[in-house]
């Protein structure tokens, strides 16, 4: 168990090591690239520092109660620029914002203050739980600037942990073929215990599951590119209606960012126009692409509840499924040798790289390179109660589709095999891909 004193610094190195990623996603932009081009899919990067500024300071900061808050000692109208869900998305681009300078004052002294705070008055388990929400919320901000960054055509963020030779040691190409998962009755969510987990996780409950077959790694570019050339995108019978008029709204013909000419297929990454990687997993589809693939290849998104068991289930003698582990190799925290994250290899691998990370039933990259689409609608666990930031996932129950796993971009510390992401089925500007079950 750790100490007070223990508590403190790994809170601190949270905090501060959140706040080194989100300076380094902007530290090369202009004044004009820091606000961008208004689209309905992200942020003006200036807009969201000041936010992230913002909710580390009412949290930590302000709160007195878990509905109410103080006001601010340190920006007076920082409510009506920075709380999402009160400043509509379309008018943050013409709301009177702090400078860039004067905005990285304000992130500093919040995180200043929030630090002073935390070794004042001790990690108290409050104290503990809001300075995980105030680094997790922007960790996920963070790869939110990563793929608006993606979305704007700017080169490459200067990524201060960047290592290409992690791959020097990982195998390339493809990897074929299902594993077979036994099914039977799994518990579904986060259970008690296990520390810091938001509340769409919780709790397990059991959940019957049929056995299934899942595909070992997700769907490539490869695969996705004879989709493609099938003329699938004209062929609406392979689209649900939802698709259909997605088609018909965006005129789509291939992924996000893929282009053809006289030598093959290529996909900007970033700034940069690169050949397309054929064993690389395709990236930046839509829920709707992802299912019109699997109508076309005669398969199926895998649901939730099978994801989650593929992922993190042990079988046992009878060869059921016994114990959940808390990542797909185990129970020990993500590292380089293990997964693509944090970052570090500034976009997906092949689908054949780090095998030491395989679920129990041989499932490989269930935890980053790119987050994962599944057949459910994002909804509430059984006994739903919301936590102190009530705006976290109720309000998004209904037409937001499950993903799991994690990307590339996503940080290592916030995730684990009960974490659930969502989104519009219409996004494909995320770093998001999917993989298929066999037809039962």
């Amino acid at each position: 168990m750790q100490s007070a004193q223990e508590q403190i610094e790994r809170l601190t190195e949270m905090l501060v090591d959140s706040r080194r990623r989100t300076l380094e996603l902007g530290s090369d932009l202009s004044d004009e690239q820091m606000m961008g081009p208004q689209l309905r899919i992200v942020n003006p990067p200036l807009w969201e520092i000041g936010h992230l500024a913002w909710f580390q300071e009412r949290w930590n900061l302000r709160r007195i109660t878990d509905e109410e808050f103080a006001l601010s000692n340190i920006l007076e109208r920082g409510d009506e620029l920075y709380d999402s869900m009160e400043v509509a998305h379309d008018t943050r681009w013409d709301l009177p914002l702090l400078s860039h300078e004067e905005t990285l004052s304000y992130m500093q002294r919040v995180l200043d203050e929030t630090l002073h705070k935390l070794h004042t008055e001790g990690p108290t388990p409050e104290a503990d739980y809001f300075a995980r929400l105030a680094a997790f919320h922007e960790d996920m901000h963070g790869e939110a600037f990563t793929y608006t960054r993606q979305t704007h055509g700017l080169p490459a963020p200067r990524i201060s942990d960047y290592d290409p030779a992690i791959l020097d040691a990982q195998p390339r190409g493809p990897l074929e073929g299902d594993a077979e998962v036994p099914g039977g009755e799994f518990l579904l969510g986060a259970t008690k215990g296990m520390g810091f987990v938001f509340d769409n996780e919780k709790w397990a409950h059991p959940v019957e599951v049929s056995p299934f077959e899942i595909s070992r790694a997700p769907v490539t570019n490869e695969q996705f590119r004879s989709f493609v050339e099938d003329g699938a995108y004209g062929r609406h019978e392979l689209w649900s209606e939802g698709g259909r008029q997605w088609l018909d709204e965006t005129g789509a013909e291939h992924p996000a960012y893929w282009s053809r000419a006289g030598d093959g297929w290529h996909q900007r990454h970033f700034a940069r126009t690169v050949s397309l990687d054929p064993h690389a997993p395709v990236i930046h589809v839509s829920w709707y692409e992802a299912e019109a693939y699997c109508r076309w290849a005669g398969r199926r998104l895998p649901t939730e509840a099978e994801w989650e068991m593929a992922a993190s289930a042990e079988p046992d003698a009878a060869g059921t499924t016994g114990r959940k582990r808390l990542y797909p190799w185990g129970e020990a925290q993500p590292n380089p040798r293990l997964a693509n994250l944090d970052g570090r290899l500034l976009g997906p691998v092949d689908v054949a790289a780090f095998p030491e990370g395989d679920s129990a039933f041989g499932c490989r990259q269930m935890m980053g390179n790119v987050w994962e689409w599944c057949a459910d609608d994002f909804g509430p666990y059984p006994g739903f109660v919301r936590d102190p930031y009530k705006e976290y996932s109720e309000p998004w129950f209904g037409e937001q589709k499950v993903q799991r796993g994690g990307s590339w971009a996503t940080r290592s510390r916030m995730l684990r095999n009960t974490w659930r992401n969502f989104a519009l089925p219409d996004r494909r500007d995320l770093f998001v891909g999917f993989r298929t079950c066999a037809l039962k």
